[in-house]
């Protein structure tokens, strides 16, 4: 019957490494949650900007360059 080896040493630092990343990747991921729960609402969407700020869901009217001419009576 064999007998299992108890496990490394290097094994058990490579499963800490590893866990250790993981730590530090949760809390970078709760700073920047953080960081975007503190920023006012504007600045995350894009309302303000001036190239889009007369523009409305659906068809687009014409610019004034293509309407024809106004006659008058």
């Amino acid at each position: 019957m064999a007998r299992r080896s108890r496990p490394s040493f290097t094994k058990r630092q490579k499963e800490m490494a590893r866990q250790q990343k993981q730590q530090e990747k949760d809390a970078r991921r709760l700073e920047l949650k953080q960081q975007k729960a503190a920023q006012p609402a504007s600045e995350t969407n894009g309302e303000d900007d001036p190239e889009i700020a007369g523009i409305r869901p659906g068809p687009q009217p014409p610019p004034a360059w293509m309407e024809p001419p106004q006659r008058k009576p």
